[in-house]
């Protein structure tokens, strides 16, 4: 093979870095080589191959050859549908990108610059109390930097006629000693004492009485972080009179600020690419992914139940593109006690058959599987890595590409961010509040938990040992900036709820329920589901 020239690799290098993409030196010959088969129509080749490339499950937007050699082998098989004639020929499936959570960059945030930068270098999964320690400073600063530039908390820059009643600037817990009056103070709930609630911040801690206070929507529970108003008594309590959830901030706002920051793991893409992606996104009418949770595949009347599901979409006009199979994968939990491995990686095998006996499904969908909170693996700490080879090996034969990730995970649509998660997060949040949730808003539990988590900026503000989290990981579990969608197989109730623009669901278990959800990614509208009978 010619090397290639050096006006070949700047525009190939030029078009790969448009789309998110890295060329390593061997993926770069790939390239060239499949574009000089297509001399009159170099141009549409490329744009050709760098679209299929988007829909493929990358590990890292850095390619090598054999990503490249993947695609184009895919593409060679169709060399004669590509006429020099016509636009790219592009592939009626979506153009999909999924990030496993131990893909997530991490970024960490420089209070006296005032900018995120990103960490280098490689995470250990066992960290050291140094990493406990930067888990929570990291959470905190990351919401209070969003937190300062909030017009309710950012201190007015000609302070002449506010007084110290109508200022809401944070105070730091450090410089609470000595203040009378009413103040507020931002800090992570925390019980240092038996039976005793302090509120810490990085100057220190004060112990606070919450017995009195009026609280907003969400459920307040160890861990979390708020925002309280109220005063140092003289015996060194703070007592609170109000207290919330750091407000919100706009995702457009966030994501300008972070100045093409790859915060989600999907690639950054340059402005003029995103703008031909929301393009494509608005056209996507026909778009559907399909997402169920609890498929226990040892059990014969859900099994029964999937099959009715799945010869559904086959019939339809236009299938859907991606199907969300969430665990639990079995009726038990695969802990220390469960003997039935072989068993299970062989009812993976007799559900690769049941996709590929529907050849519509197995040729135009896509199929990714999220492990369960009880499902095998080496911990229940969070996040859960991808099913184990074992287990799927029976099913890849069936379904090449299919995909399996970690829980939870990501998935870039054109320029959409959804986040699924698998974690029956309802029950352990209510089980672990510390006041009762107010019900002046809501009493919905649903929406308590999406006000909490998006507040939070993070999908699992539980104690740690109540969830446990893998320290250097506590990143991937971020919900900064916001996604568009967030999706939390629950085995709750299935509910729909949309919240300052997110879109945020739980498809229901359907192993328990026959319940599943459709969702709609061009609009963003979700189809709550279920199976009568």
């Amino acid at each position: 093979m010619a090397a290639p020239s050096a006006a070949t690799r700047r525009k190939l290098q030029r078009k790969f870095r448009l789309r998110g993409f890295t060329l390593k030196v061997d993926a770069l010959e790939e390239a060239a080589a499949f574009m000089d088969r297509f001399p009159d129509a170099e141009d549409d080749a490329l744009d050709l191959l760098l679209d299929e490339l988007d829909k493929e499950p990358l590990q890292s937007s850095i390619l090598d050859r054999d990503a490249v050699r993947r695609v184009v082998a895919l593409l060679v098989e169709a060399e004669e549908a590509l006429d020099a004639a016509s636009p790219a020929v592009t592939s009626a499936r979506s153009a999909l990108r999924v990030v496993d959570a131990f893909l997530v960059p991490r970024f960490h945030y420089d209070p006296i610059k005032k900018v995120f930068y990103e960490h280098t270098g490689r995470l250990a999964v066992h960290g050291e109390a140094g990493d406990k320690a930067s888990l929570y400073r990291d959470r905190y600063q990351v919401l209070l930097q969003r937190l300062a530039r909030d017009k309710y908390f950012s201190k007015p820059a000609f302070d002449t006629v506010a007084t110290e009643d109508s200022s809401c600037e944070i105070t730091s817990i450090q410089s609470l000693i000595g203040c009378t009056g009413r103040r507020w103070i931002m800090g992570v709930i925390s019980q240092l004492e038996e039976r005793q609630f302090y509120l810490e911040d990085l100057t220190g801690a004060v112990p606070i009485d919450l017995s009195n206070a009026k609280i907003t929507s969400g459920f307040f529970v160890e861990n979390t972080v708020i925002v309280a108003e109220g005063e140092l008594l003289s015996n060194g309590i703070f007592q609170v009179n109000t207290c919330g959830f750091p407000p919100l901030e706009d995702r457009e706002a966030s994501v300008s600020l972070l100045m093409g920051l790859d915060f989600f793991g999907g690639g950054v893409i340059p402005s003029e690419e995103a703008l031909r992606l929301s393009s494509l996104e608005k056209k996507a009418v026909n778009d559907m992914f399909v997402i169920l949770s609890d498929v226990w595949l040892d059990n014969p009347e859900t099994m029964e139940k999937l099959a009715v599901v799945l010869d559904g979409y086959d019939s339809v006009e236009v299938v859907p593109s991606l199907f969300v199979l969430m665990g639990n994968f079995c009726s038990r939990p695969c802990n220390l006690a469960f003997n039935s491995f072989e068993e299970l990686r062989f009812q993976f095998g007799k559900l690769g058959e049941m996709i590929a006996a529907r050849s519509r499904l197995k040729e135009h969908s896509r199929f990714l599987f999220v492990p369960g909170p009880d499902d095998a693996g080496p911990s229940k700490a969070l996040p859960r890595c991808a099913l184990p080879k074992y287990l799927i090996e029976e099913l890849q034969k069936h379904i090449p590409n299919a995909i399996f990730v970690s829980n939870p995970c990501r998935v870039k649509f054109y320029t959409q961010e959804i986040v699924f998660f698998r974690q029956d997060l309802l029950y352990r949040m209510r089980r672990s509040c510390l006041i009762p949730p107010t019900t002046e808003e809501t009493s919905d539990p649903f929406e308590h938990l999406v006000a909490t988590i998006t507040h939070q900026s993070h999908l699992c503000p539980l104690p740690l040992t109540v969830q446990p989290i893998i320290w250097n990981y506590d990143h991937c579990l971020r919900l900064y900036p916001t996604p568009h969608t967030i999706v939390l197989g629950d085995k709750s109730e299935q509910k729909a709820f949309k919240y300052t623009g997110i879109t945020c669901f739980n498809p229901g278990s359907f192993a328990n329920d026959s319940t599943f959800a459709a969702y709609r990614p061009c609009t963003k509208e979700v189809e709550l589901s279920a199976l009568e009978g």
